[in-house]
């Protein structure tokens, strides 16, 4: 049924002469969502021609990608004209990867559009400069994070029981700065409280916290 209406919708859009436009959305865990990435994601498809397809997971950008293996395929079958995404770090992390698959959008003849890197649906001999330096950034914030994550668990076991637990009452301090910067990089709270050695309720409660004292 739900391809039934993407043919339908791309049928409707050829006949009014309308670009064929297609989403994709990804957050990297089960308890981050894609409804911060739609809104703005929505309002520049629209503008680029009509939606006809839209592809959403919840999945790392390191590991298989099933909703976006389709939209490549689909990309292939002429099913689209133009691909709008939230950012290339959503796109992928791979800075090699998303070199490839930018260029071989560029060779099926779709226009790839990003809401925070405007520059994308650009041509000239920077954009693939560009591409791989942002692409960069990403990938390196992503080893950061399981670096930063392999620490803190590392030190959490250091500092207690082989689990990571503290005899006794368990201590509540650590670097809310360095929290909500993981946080900020992409990782979930919930992966940051882990490294941190706290609940994921005092995390959300110091976050909270100093977001009260910022200026």
């Amino acid at each position: 049924m739900f391809e039934a209406a993407s043919k339908l919708a791309r049928i409707n859009a050829t006949a009014l002469g309308m670009r064929r436009v297609a989403l994709y959305l990804r957050v990297s865990t089960d308890d981050q969502t894609t409804d911060n990435q739609r809104p703005e994601v929505e309002q520049l498809a629209r503008q680029r021609g009509a939606v006809v397809q839209v592809y959403e997971e919840n999945a790392s950008a390191a590991k298989s990608r099933p909703a976006f293996a389709r939209c490549l395929a689909d990309a292939r079958k002429g099913h689209f004209d133009v691909l709008v995404i939230w950012s290339l770090d959503r796109f992928g992390r791979s800075m090699v990867g998303n070199l490839l698959d930018v260029l071989e959008l560029d060779r099926l003849g779709v226009q790839l559009v990003s809401v925070r890197e405007t520059w994308v649906d650009t041509t000239g001999p920077t954009r693939a400069l560009l591409v791989v330096m942002f692409s960069w950034v990403a990938e390196q914030e992503r080893l950061r994070l399981i670096e930063r994550t392999r620490a803190g668990m590392a030190r959490a076991a250091r500092s207690g029981t082989k689990s990571g637990r503290r005899v006794g009452r368990p201590r509540r301090r650590f670097d809310v700065d360095a929290a909500r910067a993981s946080i900020e990089a992409g990782a979930s709270q919930r992966t940051t409280a882990a490294a941190c050695g706290v609940s994921l309720a005092v995390l959300q409660r110091a976050l909270a916290r100093t977001e009260e004292r910022r200026p």
